[in-house]
């Protein structure tokens, strides 16, 4: 059954044990031609500090929707949503998009590198866009880059990277302006088993490691196995 979301956290709700992350009643559609197609209904869920959760679903089921109502790429139709007791769903555009540059890591699935930028500049660049000094770059990105094995290809551009090295910089790209929440879009779909694999554990790890929480959507059964608890979303609703 959809869990039902506690009332808006008060200040000692954030100091103590509330959800870090919550919606209620999120519901979304789109208009096809002169259809409308319900993509998310009054959905409702709420998830731990620290927690790794994955959200099953089959193809075109909404899961993508849903990290982009999460992160405030897109806005919902109704309902409310909370990160660490700031209201997304109360922020307009432009705050939305500094909220989500300064608090929130992307993984995908086609590792959405820019293939101008070498890995390093690949890595910084939330960073750069954050107005980090020179100094902070460097203490914060070479040890991610050094954790997932890519520090001896600082300078190298993602076009002679394997499927699996680009994913580690997304990876080390996801975490390194040390967000609130990484949201991952099925990032072992475009990767063979054992790369998949490899890639998943590097994530859980590096994301435990960092206190980070992580969202993961995939259709995938042995993909979902790596987090602390897995929802359904069916029906445009999270169970």
């Amino acid at each position: 059954m959809p869990q039902t979301a506690p009332s808006p956290p008060s200040p000692a709700d954030r100091a103590g044990g509330a959800a870090f992350l919550r919606f209620e009643k999120l519901s979304k559609s789109y208009q096809e031609g002169e259809r409308t197609r319900v993509v998310l209904h009054e959905a409702d869920a709420q998830f731990a500090r620290g927690e790794f959760a994955a959200i099953l679903g089959r193809s075109g089921s909404g899961k993508s929707t849903l990290l982009n109502l999460i992160s405030g790429i897109d806005r919902a139709d109704s309902g409310r949503l909370w990160l660490d007791g700031q209201e997304l769903s109360a922020l307009d555009d432009r705050q939305r998009t500094l909220f989500r540059r300064r608090h929130i890591g992307f993984v995908f699935q086609f590792f959405n590198l820019i293939s101008t930028l070498t890995v390093w500049e690949n890595v910084t660049l939330p960073l750069e866009l954050n107005g980090a000094a020179a100094a902070e770059i460097r203490q914060r990105a070479e040890p991610l880059l050094a954790a997932v094995g890519l520090l001896d290809r600082r300078q190298t551009f993602p076009d002679r990277l394997s499927g699996g090295e680009q994913q580690r910089v997304a990876l080390a790209r996801a975490l390194v302006h040390d967000p609130l929440l990484v949201l991952a879009d099925e990032p072992t779909g475009n990767l063979d088993e054992t790369t998949g694999k490899s890639i998943l554990e590097l994530l859980d790890r590096l994301t435990r490691q960092a206190g980070k929480n992580l969202i993961m959507v995939t259709h995938s059964a042995d993909a979902a196995s790596h987090a602390d608890r897995v929802l359904h979303l069916r029906d445009g609703k999270l169970t």
